[in-house]
């Protein structure tokens, strides 16, 4: 299988996971996805009243500056420690 194939199949097993992860866990799948889809987060960080979307965008800019690759590398390895 290739690293795409295996990022989709993850994305997949992410969304069947026998118990939902711990929110830091969320967020890290999140940035993750973020970088390995979109790359370095853009865009000025939401407002202060936007707790959800200001810690979403937090996760994203502290993974800033990986490679799409290794993202997404790292994304799988994530849903496969959570899967077993």
């Amino acid at each position: 299988m290739s690293l795409t194939d295996d990022f989709e199949q993850a994305q997949t097993d992410a969304k069947a996971l026998p118990s939902r992860p711990s929110n830091d866990v969320l967020l890290r799948l999140y940035a993750l996805y973020k970088q390995g889809t979109q790359g370095d987060a853009t865009g000025s960080r939401p407002g202060i009243f936007d707790q959800v979307g200001r810690a979403k965008y937090d996760a994203w800019k502290a993974v800033a500056g990986t490679s799409q690759e290794d993202a997404q590398r790292d994304y799988v390895a994530l849903v496969n420690s959570l899967r077993s």
